[in-house]
C-alpha cells in the first residue's frame, strides 16, 4: 500500500481502479482519532460538500436519504459517522475498511482534501505538495519502466539473432555466452555512442549503482534506433 508522509504521519493511500483514497484515520492518528471524524461529518457545510461530490460522481447515490441527513444537520442531536453514511446513502466517496491492519476510513482524495482544510490548511498544503511529488515520481517510475522493458525485448531480439544466424548455439560454450553476446553489443554500442559498454561503465562509475548499464539511461529515441540497428 502506498503512503504519504507528511508532519511525520504515515498516511496510507488506497488505489481503488484509477481513484485514490487517503486514510482519514491515518491523518487524526494520535489525536482525537474517529471523533475528529465524526465530528467533521456532522457538520452541515460537509454534508452539503459529500452529497454534492456524490450527485457528480455517483449515479447510484440516494438523494432522498441525503436530503434527509441534510435537514438533520447542526442540531446536537444530529450524528454521522462513515458506516452510516456509506449504508444510507450508497456513497463511494468514503469508505470503512475493517480490521487493525490496513483498516480505517478512507476517502476520495477531493473528499481527503476537503477534510485536511477543515483540520488545518497549511496542512492541506503540505499533503497537496507531497501528492505533487508522489505523482512525479509515479511518472518518472513508468518512463524507467517502459525504457528497461524495450531494453529487455531489444537485448532478446540480438541474442536470439546471434544464437540463430551469426553463431549457432551448439558452438557456443555455455560460459562463454555472456561474452560473446556482449561483444556483439558493443559493436551496436560503438555504432551508436562511439564507446564500448565497458567504457562507458568506466567513464560513469556513479550512473552504474544498482546494476544499471548503458540502455537504462538511453532515451525512447535512442532505443529505437539500437533496435533498428540490432535487427
Amino acid at each position: 500500500m502506498l503512503k504519504l508522509t507528511v508532519q511525520d504521519k504515515d498516511i496510507s493511500l488506497l488505489q481503488v481502479g484509477d481513484e485514490v483514497f487517503v486514510s482519514l484515520t491515518d491523518i487524526v492518528k494520535n489525536e482525537e482519532g474517529d471523533d475528529h471524524i465524526r465530528n467533521w461529518m456532522r457538520n452541515r457545510n460537509t454534508l452539503e460538500f459529500l452529497g454534492l461530490w456524490e450527485q457528480i460522481n455517483n449515479p447510484g447515490f440516494k438523494g432522498v436519504e441525503f436530503d434527509t441527513f441534510r435537514k438533520e444537520a447542526g442540531l446536537n442531536s444530529f450524528n454521522m459517522t462513515p458506516r452510516k453514511w456509506i449504508d444510507s446513502t450508497n456513497a463511494k466517496g468514503i469508505i470503512s475498511k475493517a480490521g487493525r491492519i490496513g483498516g480505517g476510513t478512507f476517502a476520495h482524495k477531493d473528499i481527503a482534501l476537503e477534510f485536511c482544510t477543515w483540520l488545518s490548511p497549511m496542512f492541506k498544503l503540505l499533503v497537496l505538495k507531497e501528492f505533487q511529488r508522489l505523482k512525479e515520481l509515479n511518472e518518472l517510475q513508468g518512463k524507467w519502466d517502459l525504457r528497461r522493458y524495450l531494453s529487455k525485448v531489444n537485448y532478446k531480439i540480438q541474442t536470439d539473432v546471434i544464437k540463430d544466424t551469426l553463431i549457432p548455439i551448439s558452438k557456443i560454450p555455455k560460459d562463454k555466452e555472456g561474452i560473446i553476446y556482449a561483444n556483439e553489443a558493443d559493436i551496436i554500442y560503438v555504432a551508436m555512442y562511439g564507446y564500448t559498454s565497458k567504457q562507458w561503465r568506466d567513464n560513469n562509475p556513479e550512473l552504474c549503482k544498482g546494476g544499471l548499464n548503458i540502455r537504462d539511461y538511453a532515451n525512447t529515441h535512442e532505443l529505437i534506433v539500437l533496435s533498428n540497428l540490432e535487427s
